[in-house]
This record gives structure tokens, sequence and C-alpha cells, in this order.
């Protein structure tokens, strides 16, 4: 995916424009058995981006999610908060990658302890990944880059005539659709993974000449003691 400029007009008349809105999702429960549910700080960080939406005058055509639990909650609190009636469409393809054998199954370290130790665990696993090949959980970076890549280009197509969608999604899938986007590749992917805040918004826009990366994480609606990374 290239970046580009979406928009413009022609001889033709004006250009339909989509607005998708990839949103992380809230904080997950880091460090306990279950990581994929939202916190109490995830679902308050859900309900403020809720507000600051409706607050702006943004009403969605299409709400999506991926399947994990984290991106189904921060969904629906958003969209309660918001008060958006229609439910979210659920679709995997949006699913964040499998990071725990990137982490755990790499067996000449123990498992990491600390949020220091877990990301610099984090960030080796996901470049062996990506030069290996391999899959140590469920795909290879490959697919994984192949099913998100998918899911954002059906997205825009579908939203051909415009209007916003918004999606809960999650910070790899975020970060890899904007590198792709900027014409980056691996370690820019990993740079912007490190800094997604949980509810996050990164805004595409589409038109005549494809999906253009507009802004990457903004985080307004938070307050500083709000923001996490987790």
């Amino acid at each position: 995916m290239a970046v580009c400029r979406a928009g413009t007009s022609s001889p033709m008349g004006a250009v339909s424009v989509a607005v998708i809105l990839l949103v992380r999702h809230g904080q997950a429960s880091f460090g306990s058995a279950d990581y994929d549910v939202l916190s109490p700080l995830g679902e308050q960080q859900s309900r403020r981006l809720g507000r600051a939406l409706a607050d702006r005058g943004t009403g969605p055509a299409v709400v999506i999610s991926g399947s994990m639990r984290r991106q189904r909650a921060s969904a629906a609190e958003l969209a309660q908060e918001a008060g958006w009636a229609p439910p979210a469409t659920v679709d995997a393809a949006w699913n964040e990658y499998d990071f725990g054998p990137l982490v755990a199954g790499r067996g000449e370290r123990p498992a990491p302890r600390t949020p220091r130790e877990f990301q610099d665990a984090l960030e080796g696993g996901l470049r062996q990944w990506a030069s290996s090949g391999e899959a140590p959980g469920a795909e290879t970076f490959a697919e994984f880059a192949s099913r998100t890549g998918s899911a954002v280009r059906a997205v825009a197509q579908q939203q051909s005539s415009g209007g916003t969608v918004i999606v809960a999604t999650s910070g790899g899938v975020i970060g890899w659709i904007a590198a792709s986007l900027l014409g980056g590749g691996v370690e820019q992917w990993i740079r912007l993974n490190r800094v997604c805040v949980n509810t996050g918004v990164t805004k595409l826009v589409t038109g005549r000449r494809g999906i253009s990366l507009i802004t990457f994480n903004e985080h307004s609606h938070l307050s500083a003691d709000e923001i996490s990374y987790r």
C-alpha cells in the first residue's frame, strides 16, 4: 500500500472520500492470567473516546471490531457512550498477531517479567518472526501482513461511496498498516507499534488514488493520567 493523496477532484466532478478510523483497544490486563480482558482503565479510555467522537459529530456508517475480547469490548464501550445503536460487526481479519510464542517461545532466555523486559523480548521476537518465514503462532509474518492489508482494502472498497468506518483493533495491526502506507518496513512497524496508545485513533481516507494516512495515534481525548501503552 503506497501513500497517496485522496479527495482530489476531476473534470468528472467531486470524488467521494471515505474515512477509516483505526482505534487501538483500551488497556488490557497485562500481567494477569488472561490478558484479553479490558482493565477498568481500558473501559474508561473507551468511554472517553466514544464521548469525544460524539462531541465531534462523528456518526459512523459502520463499526467493526476484531474478534478478540479486548477489541469487541472496546467497540461496545465506545459505541454505547457515543449513543450509536447498531452493534459492531466482528471480523477476525482485524485480530492482533499472537504475541505469546514470540515472547515466551524464545528458549534462550527466561520469560520476561517487567514491562521493559517484555518489550525487549517482544521486539526481538517480532524481528525474528518477520525474517524467518516461520510461524511460531497461528501464522507467518507474511500471512499477518497480507491479512491486515486485505482487511483495510476491503473496508475501503465497501465504503467507496463515502462515509466513516470505525475499526476497533490492535497496535500491531495499526502499526503495520501505517508503516505500509508510509512505504516503511519491519523496523518502522516496530517503532510505531511501540508507541501506540490505548484507544489512540489513526485516521485514513480513501479516494480515487487509494488509501492515505492522515493522522497516527491521536489521543487528545485522554488526560495525562489515562494514557497507557499496554
